[in-house]
């Protein structure tokens, strides 16, 4: 105590007798003050040293530790891979099997780095036949290797400089084994969101009128008006080496799923605020991965963008931001806009951690925390015309993780089929085809479904033909994949969206009302009963009543209810625990289904004792 007392005294002395010394003041106990300064003197040199080699030890790049390293998940650690023997080259290989499976087709090894997280460091030789043995055991298992990046470790300077090295495995594709992440595209109407697909999925810059969006739109009004008003797909995919695959070659996509060990499939939602339902639809049935939010550097934040933005994360879908157009307007506007997305993340409703990326080295890192942690958001600055940072977007997309495990999925995949049904078509030779994602289950060529429930809310049985999986064929669907399947000459008429699939040996709930806790995020007056909403829980969307609050007469913004909704045309499938989000104007609310109910007393005993005679022969 007496120290810091005296430190601060000396601060203070110190401080007034520069002033004193300019102003030629000191009569009397000169030679005290003389050694006082002398003292202080030393006192401050030994400080400022001490001082800068805090400073020095504070600034070395990379901090010397990582996290320890995890049993499970992709992500392994090893200090050197030199001149190993026969048997630890095979445990080796088997270790690096074992990785790739847990991330689904991709690893990532950090050389030079110990199980504890302690960054040691390797010499270049050493680096060099650890990089060379890695390649031996990628090709072993059928993966190539991509070096990420290299970093020098520089806390000890009497030692020479050691470098540790990130770098991706990735399996080579194998019967259209490819990793495959979906990526919901929001943003107000007329901030790029096309035209950036166009330009990535293409390999071609637009040209500053919207060519490159033109092979994205679906019907005439949309090319005439520039605006998309319906959910269209496109695909991006990147080979074994990290290389991106696109139209650019003229490929087709079926060449492009042949040559890709990782597909990204970007669902192209609409921005203006008309197409409200559809943009909901999208997010909530086709159950997309992460969320790209599209912002224009000169307009800001604007029109549907806070919106969106609220949807996604509502629907906790991860998002990650692009403020495009940079090549319109000046460094200072760009940089304002980029504040504005920051303020508007760090509110407490967001409470997100924005990352502006600026360099392949910030691209890395962005994309391996932003699965790690959920109030990471990644915000890129470019343009689709100029090319301005558009790999800085590709080399994050290309490291990108799945969210989800081998383990989980392989779950998944043990439950009995379960097919969301969000499109339906009729093509010439083919008949029927239905289009949507594999919630569980597997489903094959020829095996047998049932589908519904039909508005007497029954299931009818179906086979089905052929499964395209991104515009390619494809023999067996997995949990999570999204696929279109034919089905013959089966009545489209008896088809509509919202419908499943299913084992017939699966008994699916179907109700008419259900409970759901919810949160009214906003409403002009008050939400009391007899209010109706449009509902949209997965691939259902409907309009429903609310039969009664528990406990509540009504509710206002803010507030929480369990509420009974009933659908106000014909049944529904539901699962328990679904998300769900419901609107009407500008009321809107998000919650769970807490539980199902029975349309009637007959109808559940049919469900149960007399399913088969539910099941009807097409």
């Amino acid at each position: 105590m007496v120290d810091l007392h005296d430190g601060a005294a000396a601060a203070v002395s110190g401080h007034s007798s520069r002033h004193g010394g300019q102003q030629g003041s000191g009569s009397s106990s000169n030679n005290g003050r003389k050694t006082a300064k002398k003292s202080r003197t030393r006192r401050g040199k030994r400080g400022r040293r001490r001082r800068s080699k805090k400073n020095n030890r504070n600034n070395k790049t990379p901090p010397p530790y990582l996290p320890p390293e995890a049993e499970e998940g992709n992500i392994e650690y090893k200090l050197k891979l030199v001149n190993p023997t026969q048997y630890r080259f095979e445990h080796l290989a088997t270790q690096l099997k074992w990785r790739l499976q847990e991330g689904r087709g991709e690893a990532v090894y950090q050389i030079g780095v110990e199980d504890n997280g302690l960054l040691v460091g390797l010499t270049e030789a050493d680096m060099k036949a650890s990089l060379k043995t890695l390649k031996r055991m990628a090709e072993k298992v059928g993966a190539d290797i991509t070096l990420l990046r290299e970093r020098e470790v520089d806390y000890d300077s009497d030692r020479n400089t050691r470098k540790i090295a990130e770098v991706l495995v990735r399996k080579v594709p194998d019967d259209q084994q490819f990793l495959d992440l979906r990526v919901a595209v929001l943003g107000n109407v007329d901030s790029g969101k096309s035209t950036l697909l166009g330009v990535l999925t293409q390999g071609e810059l637009d040209n500053g009128r919207g060519r490159a969006r033109l092979n994205l739109f679906r019907h005439l009004h949309e090319i005439q008006t520039g605006r998309t008003s319906s959910i269209s797909f496109e695909i991006l995919g990147f080979n074994s080496k990290g290389e991106v695959v696109n139209y650019s070659e003229s490929r087709t996509a079926e060449e492009i799923c042949e040559s890709s060990s990782k597909m990204i499939t970007f669902i192209d939602l609409a921005g203006h605020h008309k197409y409200l339902k559809t943009t909901i639809f999208g997010l909530t049935s086709y159950c997309p991965d992460f969320a790209m939010l599209v912002v224009s550097a000169n307009t800001g934040i604007a029109g549907t963008t806070r919106e969106h933005l609220g949807l996604a994360m509502a629907l906790k879908v991860p998002i990650f931001i692009v403020v495009s157009k940079v090549d319109l307007c000046s460094r200072g506007t760009v940089e304002r806009t980029v504040r504005q997305l920051e303020r508007l993340l760090k509110q407490p409703g967001c409470n997100k951690v924005p990352m502006v990326v600026s360099s392949p080295d910030d691209a890395v890192t962005a994309a391996q925390q932003f699965t790690l942690s959920a109030c990471i958001t990644p915000i890129f600055t470019l343009s689709s015309v100029s090319g301005e940072s558009l790999d800085l977007l590709k080399v994050f997309l290309n490291i990108l993780p799945p969210l989800s495990n081998s383990k989980e999925q392989e779950e998944l995949m043990q439950q009995l089929t379960e097919f969301q049904v969000d499109e339906i078509y009729s093509v010439p030779d083919v008949g029927t085809v239905v289009g949507g994602t594999l919630y569980s289950g597997v489903c094959r060529e020829g095996e047998r479904l049932v589908v519904g429930p039909t508005d007497e809310g029954r299931f009818l049985r179906l086979k089905v033909g052929s499964i395209q999986r991104n515009r390619s064929a494809c023999r067996v669907l997995r949990a999570g994949q999204a696929a279109t399947l034919a089905l013959g000459n089966f009545d489209r008429s008896l088809l509509r969206k919202g419908m499943v699939m299913v084992s017939p040996k699966m008994n699916p709930t179907i109700c008419c009302e259900f409970e759901a806790a919810i949160v009214l995020l906003f409403h002009a007056k008050t939400f009391r009963r007899g209010s109706q909403v449009t509902v949209h829980v997965g691939n259902v969307r409907q309009t429903a009543t609310v039969e009664c609050l528990h406990g509540k007469d009504e509710l206002r913004t803010g507030e929480r209810a369990v509420v009974r909704f009933r659908f106000i045309k014909h049944p529904e499938y539901l699962r328990l625990g679904a998300k769900l989000l419901f609107r009407e104007g500008v009321t809107k609310g998000i919650g769970h289904v807490t539980r199902l109910l029975p349309s009637s007393q007959n109808h559940d005993q049919n469900q149960n004792h007399n399913h088969d005679q539910n099941l009807q022969e097409h």
